[in-house]
């Protein structure tokens, strides 16, 4: 059985703490269902049929909640309740004209969306509770999470705070909606969740506790039980021979601040509107008379139950105090530097601001190339650092990749090299098959070049994407799109002088070969290293007589009368081979479309390899220009261009003064979130205020 109270020295009539939170409660209550700072209060839950309305009264000692079939609660009930001592001079005797007659000028009740309004007659508050709720949901069965407030002044009552939650419930009833109980239970769990809520979960005696509605939902988020406390109600109509001692014992679902029995009203009594003090005392002789209970029945009822709840309620204040300044004095730091951000409604004749967002955007625009913004990140590349990227990195790669033997042939430079001499055999390696298959090679670097342009497009594209996120432009909706337009406008016409210069640079490389490089291999050096490869490549002869080695001359493949090479192999060989002499003499016309068929010959190799070095030296010489001049054309027409003509380009296309008023207008989105953070910043203020007071 849960541990006793009456240890602890508890002074009433200076409930502090309590009053703290309740102050809290009200400030946040003005900002809606969105409270930011998660406060310390008992949250009860139950099925409908729990009884939950039930000890709720009774612990208030009046009847003041509303009562029928089906949901009842359909709104959240912050109940605040308030000891406050009777007046001296009525001693809490002295009556108030209203339909209760156990109404008195000591016990009233107070709503929040009614200030400066008291309540003596409870029924009266009965029916601001159906009143108000159907305000906000209607008449049907609809449930909402905007609470409402209800603070009850009473010497009867201990001071607490209790949030009245809708009743859990399984299958839809009347015109209830169809998915009512996920409603309820996503309200509940929403609620209890809340590390600083205590669960009060309000269980039929008569009913197997494993199937308390209550308790399922309670574990769910305090499996462990640290934060609940359970309330067996309707003990008093258990059969005959049972009890719930072993419950109260925590030897069925243990939970850490225990359970508490208490005894209903009957169905009966509330019909007769018998006092609740009459069904007090009938729940105290129930348990001092219960065979079960009569050696604790200081342990249980509903005046033990108040008493434990101000006691763990005030005690958990204390725990959470230090936390909850900590997170206001937080949360108004964020909410004011939001609303620093969002600006005024209205800061200026359109004119100056525009022209202010404009040179703003401008110099962003020129720091975040630059890398001088002080939003670097220490995580990813942005700005010009990914322009960079794209130059020294994907451009570099991807002009070095580009191999002119990928799609050249050893074949085709034979072709080649026989097209170019014309109808006489050369003499020398001609440089018209070097030109021509070089420049075909340069005119390849001319796709990856354009690419680059797109890619650094793309990056500053993203740039103006990321400046037009920030909060200047997020509230002027219209004003963001304009300069998205003319940005983007701007951008796209600088890219055909991009282009032009860049394709204009591979031109010029196509357009004159410059075989003086200084870095270019000539031909005389091509063949010598060609010469040498061959040498080192090919077996060593050996005279048989004398067993020394044969001069070079001598290891040279001998010619047959054709001048071609003993093995018969030449560029037409193949298409001789099957004829036979007699269709030779006839000399046939060759075939329209005359190929090279046989393999290389020894010569035929050595020109071919000496054509592919001037070939891959000239066009090294070629990607180190382009590697390097590509970025500079890019940054010139492109990059640095818009960066020192973005202001001029910015007020010629957007300074006119017929569209200005038009482009300010700001956004429903930031009208809205400006008065959220007002609001918020306003009940932060208050918050700040009240906490500072307690030491």
């Amino acid at each position: 059985m849960a541990s006793p109270t009456s240890g602890y020295s508890i002074n009433v009539n200076d409930p502090t703490l309590i009053s703290l939170v309740n102050k809290l409660q009200d400030v946040f209550s003005t900002v809606g269902v969105h409270n930011p700072i998660d406060l310390p209060q008992i949250v009860v839950v139950g099925s409908q049929s729990s009884g939950k309305s039930s000890v709720l009264e009774n612990i208030v000692g009046r009847d003041f909640l509303p009562r029928g079939s089906g949901i009842v609660t359909r709104r959240p009930l912050i109940l605040q309740l308030i000891n406050k001592p009777a007046s001296p001079e009525t001693n809490g005797d002295k009556k108030v004209e209203t339909t209760d007659s156990e109404s008195n000028v000591d016990e009233y009740g107070e709503f929040l969306h009614i200030p400066n309004q008291k309540f003596y007659d409870f029924n009266k508050i009965r029916e601001e509770i159906v009143r108000e709720t159907e305000t906000k949901v209607g008449k049907n069965a609809g449930i909402s999470p905007a609470p409402i407030n209800l603070r009850i002044y009473s010497p009867n009552v201990l001071t607490l705070t209790l949030v009245d939650l809708p009743g859990l419930t399984r299958v839809p009833v009347g015109d209830q909606p169809k998915d009512i109980e996920k409603q309820i239970t996503d309200m509940v769990l929403k609620h209890i969740s809340k590390p600083n809520a205590i669960i009060l979960a309000v269980t039929s005696a008569n009913q197997d506790l494993a199937n308390s509605d209550g308790l399922k939902l309670a574990r769910q988020v305090d499996p462990e039980g640290q934060r609940t406390i359970g309330v067996l109600s309707k003990i008093d109509l258990m059969d005959e021979g049972t009890d719930v001692v072993d419950i109260l014992a925590g030897r069925i679902i243990p939970l850490r601040l225990g359970y508490v029995p208490v005894v209903n009203r009957g169905q009966r009594d509330i019909e007769n509107k018998r006092p609740i003090a009459y069904a007090l005392e009938a729940e105290k002789a129930f348990f001092e008379n219960h065979k079960a209970y009569r050696n604790k029945a200081s342990y249980c009822g509903t005046p033990y139950l108040a008493r434990k709840l101000n006691l763990i309620l005030m005690m958990h204040i204390k725990q959470t105090l230090p936390d909850i300044k900590a997170r206001i004095s937080s949360s108004l730091q964020k909410y004011t530097s939001e609303l620093s951000q969002l600006g005024d409604s209205l800061l200026g004749n359109s004119t100056s601001i525009i022209m202010n967002m404009i040179t703003e955007f401008s110099n962003e625009y020129r720091t975040v190339l630059e890398g001088k913004s002080p939003e670097l990140s220490s995580v990813e590349l942005s700005g010009g650092a990914r322009i960079s990227f794209v130059f020294h990195e994907l451009y570099s790669n991807g002009v070095k990749a580009v191999d002119p033997f990928d799609q050249v042939k050893d074949v085709d430079i034979r072709t080649f090299l026989y097209n170019s001499s014309g109808s006489s055999p050369a003499l020398f390696v001609g440089t018209t098959t070097f030109e021509i298959i070089v420049k075909q090679q340069i005119k390849r670097l001319e796709d990856p070049s354009v690419k680059c342009i797109s890619l650094v497009y793309d990056e500053l594209t993203r740039i103006l994407g990321q400046l037009l996120n920030k909060q200047m432009f997020r509230r002027y909706p219209m004003l963001k799109e304009k300069f998205h337009a003319v940005v983007i406008a701007f951008f796209k016409k600088c890219m055909d002088p991009t282009n032009k210069l860049v394709k204009d640079l591979i031109a010029m490389e196509t357009t004159y070969i410059n075989t003086g490089h200084p870095d270019f291999l000539n031909g005389h050096r091509a063949m010598t290293i060609v010469n040498e490869r061959q040498q080192a490549s090919k077996p060593t002869q050996v005279d048989p007589k004398t067993g020394k080695p044969l001069p070079p001359r001598s290891q040279s493949p001998s010619l047959d009368t054709t001048g071609e090479a003993a093995n018969g192999s030449s560029f037409f060989g193949s298409f001789w081979a099957s004829k036979n002499k007699k269709k030779m003499a006839a000399m046939e016309a060759p075939p329209p479309t005359l190929k090279a068929s046989a393999s290389l010959s020894e010569r035929e190799a050595t020109e071919v390899e000496v054509i592919k070095l001037l070939i891959t030296s000239y066009f090294n010489i070629v990607k180190r220009t382009m590697i390097d001049m590509v970025p500079k054309a890019i940054m010139y027409t492109l990059v640095q261009f818009t960066k020192d003509s973005m202001q001029a380009e910015l007020i010629e296309n957007m300074y006119r003064q017929a569209d200005l008023d038009d482009l300010l207008k700001e956004s429903d989105y930031t009208i809205r979130r400006r008065k959220e953070c007002q609001q918020m910043v306003e009940s932060l203020s208050r918050a700040s205020e009240i906490v500072s007071q307690v030491q």
